[in-house]
């Protein structure tokens, strides 16, 4: 009996210690390698403007953590994941709501470059969607999957154009594990 309480004891501390340093542990056994790129959509449909300026009249601080933030915030309000075929073009993504890894990468990369012109930071800062394969330590996990939904996976790079500071997400990740910044190689 005592070692069931002890093995049931340690099952809860390490799931609470799991659930709190997710985002540690994530960035320390999964790596992202970028193998290219995709082209910005630029925010067009009034729909998703009045969405983004609606978040962005809220926000007072400009710093680059906080508009992150705020662009998956936004991204992760406004979708919902699936596997199907869909658009991955955040002007019709703001209508329909749905989008794989290449949608919510292009959803937040669009937010972030639309907040980042709005404060007057896309003179410094650019975002870039990539395209990327995960490697859990070490090992291209891609490789063990068959079907060509599995074949890559798409996040974005923000980087400072003067001083080559660089900040990667994956908002999938974010919109189901709360996890903001991950690991790029």
């Amino acid at each position: 009996m005592k070692f069931i309480k002890r093995t049931f004891l340690t099952i809860i501390i390490l799931t609470v210690v799991g659930i709190l340093l997710r985002g540690s542990l994530y960035r320390k056994l999964v790596t992202y390698k970028s193998i290219g790129q995709r082209t910005n959509y630029i925010a067009t449909n009034h729909k998703l403007i009045d969405y983004l300026n609606q978040i962005a009249d809220k926000e007072t601080n400009q710093n680059i953590n906080q508009l992150i933030e705020l662009s998956l915030s936004a991204t992760s309000k406004q979708l919902n994941f699936t596997t199907d075929k869909n658009n991955n073009d955040p002007n019709k993504l703001i209508t329909t709501r749905i989008a794989h890894c290449v949608g919510y990468a292009s959803f937040f990369a669009t937010t972030c470059n639309y907040f980042l012109k709005k404060y007057n930071l896309i003179d410094t800062w650019t975002t870039k969607t990539q395209i990327g394969q995960l490697y859990f330590l070490g090992t291209n996990i891609h490789q063990y999957f068959d079907t060509p939904f599995f074949k890559d996976h798409d996040f974005v790079t923000i980087e400072n154009k003067k001083t080559g500071e660089f900040f990667a997400v994956d908002p999938t990740i974010n919109d189901y594990f709360f996890i903001n910044y991950v690991t790029f190689k």
